[in-house]
Parts: structure tokens; sequence; C-alpha cells
């Protein structure tokens, strides 16, 4: 596998972002997909891939938790490019036991019910969407936490067992603001409002001024323990 990291990477070496993702389509035809949360970093590599008719398979997970506001987004990303976002939801049985035992708001509980809730409603359904492929494209960032700095713009991820690819990893986010401002491209409001990152409604908040990129997300728990799963340094 290392070497055919060493292989993609001399071959996207000079191509812009277009050209990268129309290479790696190319190449894994049918085995490539893209996950979205419907914020600004992934609405700007979802008009990469809409607008220049890209064939990535693009989907998301809908938790059944997440804020008026990114349903509205999402509906106006299929209006606008006449796509379609494949949507992967928890399965019905592990999330009503969960509820049943628990009631709806156990995350905030505890550490542990909190991943649980996060396994049962994003980590599932993830495994389904990546099924059967090859490349999964992301719109990680280096510098949203501390451990993405650690990892690289193509990298093997072990857990899921495919190649990883974040087009715009080393992009800031004035980059990413500019690419949203410049192409006229729909995003979430909850962004103006101070939400840099956005998941659940329940689990996340605005951030205050001088706070950390991610201290919105599962506010009240400890700092080292805020990711849900879905991306984990290989």
């Amino acid at each position: 596998m290392k070497k055919e990291l060493e292989v993609i990477n001399e071959r996207l070496l000079g191509l812009d972002l277009v050209g990268k993702l129309k290479f790696l389509a190319d190449s894994y035809p049918g085995k490539i997909i893209f996950s979205t949360s419907f914020g600004w970093e992934d609405q700007a590599i979802t008009h990469l891939i809409f607008s220049n008719n890209i064939p990535i398979k693009v989907f998301t997970l809908e938790t059944g938790r997440l804020f008026p506001e990114t349903y509205y987004v999402w509906n106006r990303t299929l209006e606008i490019y006449n796509k379609q976002i494949h949507a992967y939801y928890p399965e019905r049985t592990r999330l009503e036991a969960m509820v049943d035992a628990k009631g709806p708001s156990s995350f905030y509980e505890s550490v542990e019910n909190r991943k649980e809730c996060c396994h049962i409603r994003k980590i599932e359904p993830l495994k389904r969407a990546l099924a059967g492929n090859s490349i999964w494209v992301t719109g990680i960032r280096a510098d949203q936490s501390a451990n993405r700095e650690e990892m690289k713009d193509l990298e093997w991820d072990e857990g899921n067992q495919l190649i990883k690819f974040h087009p715009i990893f080393n992009w800031s986010l004035d980059e990413v603001k500019a690419y949203i401002k410049d192409n006229n491209i729909v995003y979430n409001p909850l962004h103006d409002k101070g939400f840099p990152s956005i998941g659940c409604a329940p689990c996340t908040r605005a951030v205050q001024p001088g706070e950390d990129f991610r201290a919105g997300r599962w506010w009240w728990e400890d700092q080292s323990k805020k990711e849900c799963g879905l991306h984990v340094s290989s």
C-alpha cells in the first residue's frame, strides 16, 4: 500500500484540485466517495465535484439530530446542482434500543454514552457508506485540530481499509471562505453565528472569541476527548 500511495502522489503532482479529483475518479471508477456534513469545507468540495461533473459519489450521515439550517443547505445544494446526495441513517433497532434504555439525551451523562451515540448515529452508517469503495474524499484541513496536523493529504485508513484523500488539507479557513464567496456557494448560516464546526444540534454550540476551533463540539467534555471517531489519524 505504501508503494501505491507513492505512485498516486507522483501522478497528482502538478495537477490542480479538479485535476486531482478527476484523476482519482478515473483511476478508481465507481469506487470513490465523498462524505459531506454541509459545512464550509464540504460545500467547497461538493462544488468542485458537482460543477465539474466528476464521477464521485457524494453522501451524508443523517443522524436524525441535525440543525434546521443544515437541512436548508442540504436541500439548496440539491436544487442548485441537480445532483444526488445519498443519505445513510442509523440502524433502527440499535438506535431504538439505546433510546429506550437511556433516553434521548444520554450522551450528556458520560463520555462512554456519547461515544455510543456517535457510534450508532455516525460510525456504523459510515462503515456502510464506505463499504466496497477504494478512495474516501474528505473535507479535512490540517489546522482544524492538533491530531490532524499529523495527517497527510493522501493516506491509508487502516480502520476502513481504503485510501483517504483530503483535497483542501493545506487550505486555511480564510482560503475556504474566499473560495465560498468567489464561487457564490451556499453555506450554513450558522457559520456566521459563531459555529465554525457544525454537527448534531444537541452537541454543538457557538464558539466564543479566543476559544479553540472545536470548542463548540461536545463542550461539556475534556478537550482531549473531542473526536467522534470518524477521522482517526492512521
